[in-house]
């Protein structure tokens, strides 16, 4: 799915403290808005990874290109910078970096 990605966020709260998964290959920071929604701003190199989620969540991809299996797919589906996902709670995706840093947002529902 395609979605206009957003350049910048006012008026926030950065937690300083990064978020380090995977020896250093998956990298974010939360961001804390005025409403009590949550984002985090994040890096990842390449690698293929799993990821649990407990909320909803929506992937921003920002910059790079990666592929994306959600729990009980079989099948790996592209997203390119400029498109999202959406992961369902209490569930999990792998996700796969080929080459390049990817950039995303990710936005917890």
């Amino acid at each position: 799915m395609a979605a206009k990605m957003p350049e910048r966020f006012d008026d926030v709260s950065v937690i300083c403290k990064a978020n380090i998964y995977f020896e250093g290959k998956v990298i974010s920071h939360t961001v804390l808005f005025k409403d009590a929604k949550k984002k985090t701003i994040g890096l990842i190199f390449p690698g293929s990874f799993t990821f649990n989620t407990d909320a909803p969540e929506r992937m921003e991809i920002t910059t790079g290109v990666c592929r994306v299996k959600q729990a009980g797919e079989d099948q790996w589906k592209s997203y390119p910078a400029g498109t999202f996902f959406m992961v369902p709670g209490k569930s999990f995706f792998e996700i796969a970096v080929d080459e390049g840093i990817l950039e995303y947002i990710c936005s917890f529902e």
